[in-house]
C-alpha cells in the first residue's frame, strides 16, 4: 500500500481523528468546519492552526485547564465510590513532580486539592520556594521518595521544623538510622515481588525494601504509610488490581507490627491510551479499587486504609501537545509508507520517549484535516537516523502537501516526562512554549536563537 491514495473517509472527521472522546483523552479537542484542530475550554475555542501560524513552529502548547478538569474528575471518582461502597478511609492524590516540574503543571494541581510527591532535593527545594511564597497552606502533604542524600534529608528536616507536613519514605536500609529519628510521620517503600505488564523492568528493581526486610523492621511508632510502585504505563487494569491485592496482604502483616500504619500508597503507573483502543478508564478502575479494598479489609478484619495514589502521567500527559511544520517530503520505495514528511523539530530532542522506549503517540494534522490523505513516516531535523516516528513500522495518515499551504502536525499527550528529558542534539532549538488559559495566550519560552543555545554549551562570546 505504499503508493495507494487514501481516499477521503467522507464523513465524520471528528470521529476519524479520534477527537472529542474521553477514552482517547481528546475530549477537549475538535475539528472545525475548515478542517483545523481546535481546543475547547468551556465556551472558549482555541484554533491551533492559527496559533502555529502566529507563533511559529516547533510550538509546545500547555493547557492548564485540562490538568484542573482531569484532577477534579479523578478526585471526584474516588470520593464518590468511597461513599457508595461505604468505604471509611480517606483519599489523597499526590502529584509526582518528576512527571513535569513546570510551574504551569504544579500550581493547577495544588489549586485543585492535590498533594505532592518529590524524588530529589532539588524538587523539594521548589516545594520550599512555594511554601515561602505562600502558594499553599500547611494542610498539603509532601511525600519524599528517591535515594536520600544528606542534602535531601537536611531539607526534609528543615521543612518539618517549619511546620510543613513532610513525609520521608524509607527506600533502603541505609536510610533507616537517620529517618527512624525523624519526628514526623514516615513511610516505607516495598519492592513487590510481582510482575506487571509495563515498560518497567521488574526483574531487578533498585528501589524499596524487600518484603522480608520490611516485615523484619523493628516497631516504628510513627510509621504511617506503606508505599509501592508496580510499574509505569500499565497496559491493563488487571495489573493495577493484582498489585493492590498483593500489596494489601503485606499491609495487613505490617500493620500488626506497626499499629500506627493507616495509609496504603499504590504509587503511579496508571496508563493513558496514546494510540490504543478500548483502554481502561479512571472511572472504572477507581470503582474497582475502592470495592476491592473494602472487601479485602472487611475480610481481614482491619480498618479501611487511607488510600493515596500518584497517577502523574494520567493528569499531565493530555495537558500538552507539540506542533511541527512539514518542511520537505522524500519518497520511500518499498515500505508501508510512501513518503517521509520531514519536520522542523526533533523527536530525539523534544519527545525523548519516541527513541528511548519506542513510545507510540496520537499524531494528527493540525490543518487540512478534510483533505485526501497519504501514508507517511515522520522524520526529525537532526542528522540521526533514530530521529523518526513510524508508528512502530506501520504508517501515519497525513494530508497530501500543497505548495501554497503550510502543513502542521500535532503530537498529542506530550505533557508527561518529555520536557524533563529533552536535549539539544545537533544544537536544535527547543520548541517555543505557550500557555493557553482563560482565552489568553502567554509566552513562556521564546524560540531559541543560535546564541542562546551556544551559551548552554559554553560559547558565551569568549571563544579563546
Amino acid at each position: 500500500m505504499p503508493h495507494r491514495k487514501i481516499k477521503k473517509q467522507g464523513k465524520n472527521w471528528r470521529k476519524f481523528w479520534k477527537l472529542g472522546v474521553d477514552g482517547w483523552n481528546t475530549q477537549f479537542f475538535d475539528v472545525n468546519k475548515d478542517g483545523e484542530l481546535v481546543a475547547n475550554e468551556g465556551n472558549h475555542v482555541y484554533n491551533l492552526n492559527d496559533l502555529a501560524e502566529k507563533y511559529g513552529t516547533p510550538l509546545q502548547i500547555t493547557f492548564p485547564f485540562i490538568i484542573e478538569d482531569l484532577l477534579k474528575d479523578l478526585i471526584g471518582y474516588f470520593q464518590a465510590y468511597m461513599k457508595i461502597y461505604g468505604y471509611k478511609g480517606k483519599f489523597f492524590y499526590h502529584y509526582p513532580m518528576k512527571v513535569n516540574q513546570n510551574k504551569e503543571f504544579v500550581l493547577p494541581i495544588i489549586s485543585e486539592g492535590g498533594n505532592l510527591e518529590v524524588t530529589s532535593a532539588n524538587e523539594l527545594w521548589i516545594v520550599k520556594k512555594l511554601w515561602e511564597d505562600e502558594k499553599f497552606n500547611s494542610k498539603i502533604r509532601v511525600l519524599c521518595n528517591g535515594p536520600k542524600t544528606d542534602q535531601y534529608l537536611d531539607l526534609i528536616e528543615e521543612l518539618r521544623t517549619k511546620g510543613m507536613n513532610i513525609v520521608p519514605i524509607i527506600e533502603s536500609t541505609m536510610e533507616m538510622e537517620r529517618i527512624s529519628k525523624y519526628k514526623g510521620d514516615i513511610g516505607v517503600r516495598v519492592n513487590l515481588e510481582i510482575k506487571t505488564d509495563t515498560h518497567w523492568d521488574k526483574k531487578f528493581d533498585l528501589f524499596g525494601l524487600s518484603e522480608k526486610d520490611v516485615l523484619d523492621l523493628s516497631k516504628i511508632k510513627n510509621l504511617k504509610i506503606m508505599h509501592y510502585h508496580a510499574g509505569s504505563q500499565m497496559k491493563s487494569q488487571k495489573s493495577i488490581l493484582d498489585a493492590i491485592k498483593y500489596a494489601f496482604s503485606i499491609y495487613v502483616k505490617l500493620q500488626k507490627i506497626h499499629p500506627s500504619l493507616d495509609t496504603l500508597d499504590i504509587g503511579g503507573g496508571f496508563g493513558i491510551p496514546y494510540e490504543r483502543k478500548n483502554f481502561y478508564t479512571a472511572k472504572s478502575v477507581s470503582s474497582k479499587i475502592v470495592k476491592m479494598l473494602k472487601t479485602l479489609s472487611d475480610k481481614a478484619g482491619v480498618k479501611h486504609p487511607n488510600l493515596a495514589i500518584e497517577w502523574g502521567r494520567y493528569i499531565a500527559a493530555p495537558a500538552q501537545l507539540v506542533i511541527y511544520k512539514v518542511i520537505s517530503e522524500k519518497s520511500i520505495p518499498k515500505a508501508n509508507a510512501s513518503s517521509w514528511y520531514v519536520l522542523d523539530g526533533s523527536f530525539m530532542n523534544d519527545l525523548k520517549d519516541t527513541w528511548a522506549i519506542h513510545q507510540k503517540w496520537h499524531v494528527i494534522p493540525v490543518n487540512n484535516m478534510h483533505n485526501s490523505l497519504k501514508a507517511v513516516w515522520l522524520a526529525g531535523s537532526t542528522c540521526d537516523s533514530d530521529d523518526k516516528y513510524t508508528d512502530g513500522g506501520n504508517y501515519i495518515l497525513m494530508p497530501r502537501l500543497h505548495e501554497d499551504k503550510n502543513q502542521f502536525v500535532a503530537v498529542m499527550d506530550t505533557g508527561a516526562y518529555q520536557e524533563g528529558l529533552a536535549s539539544h542534539h545537533c544544537l536544535l532549538s527547543a520548541p517555543m512554549k505557550i500557555i493557553v488559559q482563560d482565552s489568553t495566550v502567554k509566552i513562556i519560552r521564546k524560540h531559541e536563537t543560535p546564541d542562546t543555545i551556544g551559551k548552554l554549551f559554553g560559547w558565551n562570546g569568549d571563544h579563546k
